[in-house]
């Protein structure tokens, strides 16, 4: 059984500060469809089959889907396991999640905020169709709820990010909870699921008693933190190999030119996947590794 060296899901505090300099401000590719049978086989299109040349089109065209955003495939993640190594439990203190306790090759990646809502983002989503958990925040994301809703459509889940993005540290126990709560039901109104994770914006208060009890009063059951930060064309890591690791969460932001130095959203993400290409990890997605209550 492999040996952990960094804390994976804990209630305790220290690291906190450490990670608060840290910006806040899948996963498999696409199964390609089979290509219709050749007209006149009749055998092939009843029974579904494919023949050699039909899984070779099908390859061919996911390698070009691909290639249409500068990438080549990752390689596709394992199956999920059965038992999930994170379980939450329906009350009492909720656990902040950094990384994800796994022996697989798999890597997570979550995008806040909301404020960029690039349709190419969309798109491009559709056609790799790597796993993404959001972390939406109201003020940025009420000019247009309807953006995220491909998005979730494609499976990549919906969870909470306050309303307005403060650091939970500086606010009081009451405005904490009002932060929480108010973007819970919004969120839960707005994509019909309530959701069950919460990241405070900065990492801010992430492991303090006080926004422990605001997030179980709300609703959601766990806390997430992360382990890298994607830039515009890097990771920004928090441990010294400068490595990814199994099971580690990856902060990134919907984020347009003029936070990217007028870089797209979509250059941006490319980016992110070169890098996570580059180390041999496939990209899973987070809520098939946590069972919820």
């Amino acid at each position: 059984m492999k040996r952990y060296s960094r804390t994976l899901v804990t209630t305790a505090g220290a690291l906190a500060l450490t990670a608060l300099a840290a910006a806040c401000s899948s996963a498999a590719p696409p199964v390609p469809l089979p290509s219709p049978a050749a007209p006149g086989d009749a055998a092939t299109a009843s029974s579904g089959a494919t023949t050699g040349s039909d899984s070779q089109d099908s390859v061919a065209a996911n390698t070009a889907l691909w290639a249409k955003w500068g990438l080549k495939p990752l390689v596709p993640a394992p199956a999920p396991p059965v038992d999930r190594p994170i379980k939450l439990t329906r009350t009492g203190k909720v656990p902040v999640i950094k990384q994800v306790p796994t022996d697989q090759k798999v890597v997570f990646i979550t995008v806040d905020d909301g404020a960029e809502k690039d349709p190419k983002f969309i798109q491009m989503m559709q056609d790799l169709k790597i796993p993404i958990t959001m972390f939406l925040m109201n003020d940025t994301i009420k000019d247009d709820y309807g953006y995220f809703k491909p998005l979730q459509a494609l499976g990549n889940s919906i969870q909470n990010h306050t309303l307005h993005h403060p650091a939970m540290n500086t606010i009081s126990e009451a405005q904490q909870q009002n932060e929480v709560c108010g973007d819970q039901k919004i969120l839960t109104t707005q994509y019909g699921t309530a959701p069950f994770l919460f990241r405070p914006p900065y990492g801010a208060g992430a492991y303090s008693s006080s926004l422990n009890e605001a997030v179980q009063a709300c609703g959601p059951r766990a806390i997430v933190y992360w382990t890298e930060t994607m830039e515009i064309t890097g990771l920004e890591y928090q441990t010294a190999d400068r490595k990814l690791q199994d099971g580690d969460i990856i902060l990134a932001h919907f984020r347009g030119p003029s936070e990217l130095k007028g870089e797209s959203m979509t250059k941006m993400f490319a980016n992110m996947v070169k890098r996570i290409e580059e180390q041999g990890f496939s990209v899973a997605r987070l809520d098939d590794y946590i069972q919820q209550p």
